[in-house]
């Protein structure tokens, strides 16, 4: 490798240490648990998740060390990384590549060291893990072979963020970036993306009457979900434009069918039409079943519910179903991910119609249930509506995308 070619490399790989977007973020259990398994493992008392930047080595996670940064210049992790394989030193006192090392003769006075690579997505090597002493040791096939299989579990965990980045990039594009114009109606939607990032989305787009309205979900999770997502997404929008609502649904699960086969994956829907002058709902229901209007008499009358998901059954006859909103009416759709919002603070199988504004459910959150569930029913438009809900998310952690749109007639 030419001079060239080496700097050419060198940039390559401090650009994908960059991507992956970790160096100098908080500790993560997920990393902490690795150096205390290894620890334990191969009993020796310094483990280190090491990433070489330019110019210092930065650790993701440790024990044993006194912080979470050191120089570059001589480092033995730098050198795993150059050699591109697993570097075991049994003795750097007795070796004479390492026995004149900082590392060595200083602080940490090392004496053995054992690390394999760890690479980005693009296969450029960004780190290792390490596993160190201050005496010498002995390190067999067994041993290289387990702190292999350790580096690969954080290497699939750096990954796995890339894939979530991506992902997530790719869901928040399908997301409409105005809401329609409709007159005599407010719309209010969000999208809250959980770690695990799937395939929810919601959209809406101009109808000769009026407006479409479309939210989905993804059966899945990270990028193959998103992309699927994508293509649901367009399905979907042809479908709101159809002659007929419950064709253009049907002729989109058979464009779908084979792409969802194939990442074994199923597309639950719920797609509607408004008129804007009679403010008539038109929709289809794809085994979503989370459609509801809350009345302005303090009524919440949950929508019928009885199509098959997209994906599921190919050629399935999905029923069309109407609702009137009256002016002050708010429609309200929501993804699974607000149920197992509900059920984690203890609402019974997550349903939101347990929720009674007035008496607290017997659970610790009972109190923060009810006041959200005063808050929605007293909201003034479709906004303060929304906000409402997703008050549920504060401080709560969310296991599963969060997605709400919301639809009011204005009153008159």
């Amino acid at each position: 490798m030419t001079t060239t070619d080496a700097l050419d490399a060198e940039h390559a790989r401090l650009l994908a240490l960059q991507r992956l977007g970790v160096l100098d973020s908080t500790p993560e259990e997920r990393f902490d648990r690795v150096t205390r398994l290894a620890q334990r493992l191969f009993g020796v008392p310094t483990v280190s998740i090491t990433l070489v930047d330019a110019d210092r080595q930065w650790r993701k996670a440790f024990v044993g060390l006194d912080g979470p940064v050191a120089q570059r210049e001589g480092a033995f992790c730098d050198v795993t990384i150059r050699a591109n394989r697993t570097l075991v030193v049994e003795d750097a006192a007795a070796d004479d590549r390492f026995a004149d090392n900082p590392f060595v003769v200083g602080d940490p006075h090392l004496r053995f060291y054992a690390g394999h690579p760890i690479a980005a997505p693009g296969g450029e090597l960004v780190g290792t893990l390490c596993v160190i002493d201050t005496r010498p040791r002995r390190f067999d096939d067994g041993d290289r072979s387990l702190l292999r299989d350790l580096a690969l579990w954080v290497q699939g965990e750096l990954q796995h963020d890339v894939e979530l980045d991506r992902a997530g990039a790719v869901q928040r594009g399908l997301l409409p970036r105005r809401p329609p114009e409709l007159d005599g109606f407010r719309v209010a939607a969000r999208c809250v993306p959980a770690r695990g990032v799937g395939g929810d989305f919601y959209d809406w787009c101009a109808t000769a009457d009026g407006a479409g309205f479309v939210v989905a979900d993804v059966m899945g999770k990270g990028m193959s979900a998103a992309i699927v997502a994508a293509s649901a997404r367009a399905a979907l929008r042809t479908a709101l434009r159809s002659p007929s609502l419950a064709a253009g649904v049907e002729a989109a699960d058979d464009l779908l069918t084979t792409d969802l086969e194939e990442v074994g994956s199923f597309v639950t829907a719920w797609c509607a039409t408004v008129d804007r002058d009679s403010g008539l709902v038109t929709y289809v229901d794809a085994g979503h079943g989370l459609a509801s209007v809350l009345r302005t008499d303090g009524g919440i009358e949950r929508l019928e519910a009885d199509g098959m998901p997209l994906g599921v059954s190919p050629g399935a006859s999905r029923a069309r179903h109407r609702v009137q909103l009256r002016p002050g009416d708010r429609l309200v759709v929501v993804s699974d991910g607000l149920v197992d919002l509900l059920a984690d603070l203890g609402v019974p199988g997550g349903d939101p119609r347990l929720v009674d504004p007035e008496v607290a459910l017997p659970v610790p959150d009972g109190p923060r249930l009810s006041r959200v569930a005063r808050d929605v029913r007293r909201a003034p438009d479709a906004g303060a509506t929304l906000a409402a809900l997703l008050g549920l998310a504060d401080g709560t952690f969310v296991g599963d995308d969060l997605t709400i749109l919301v639809l009011e007639r204005v009153a008159s």
